[in-house]
């Protein structure tokens, strides 16, 4: 799902409130999650997940192509993890699945 479909699914199930103001609440709502991992914080929605800010030291790693070695910085990534009512609903869930690949079909 986008972010664009997102609002949309909003929007119409909420029609009683303009589509331009939905936009604002769910950017909004990111904005202000960006904000808080940005200023180094945890975001806990109960029942969906937590978001946080990993700090990864910096290394040494390799080209693929080359094998040459090259440094990699230091770098803060922003983390994850879902709550339990979500992990729940997710692995309650059937979905279709696709048929596995075969590696001669890659």
């Amino acid at each position: 799902m986008t972010k664009s479909e997102l609002i949309a699914g909003l929007a119409a199930d909420h029609p009683h409130l303009r589509g331009a103001d939905v936009e604002t609440i769910v950017g909004t709502i990111f904005d202000e999650i960006t904000a808080a991992l940005s200023r180094g914080a945890r975001v806990e929605l109960r029942g969906f997940g937590a978001f946080t800010v990993k700090h990864r030291d910096a290394r040494t790693g390799r080209n693929p192509r080359t094998g040459e070695a090259v440094p990699v910085d230091e770098k803060s990534v922003p983390f994850f993890k879902a709550g339990k009512e979500l992990r729940e609903k997710v692995n309650a869930a059937k979905p279709e699945r696709l048929p596995a690949l075969s590696r001669s079909a890659q």
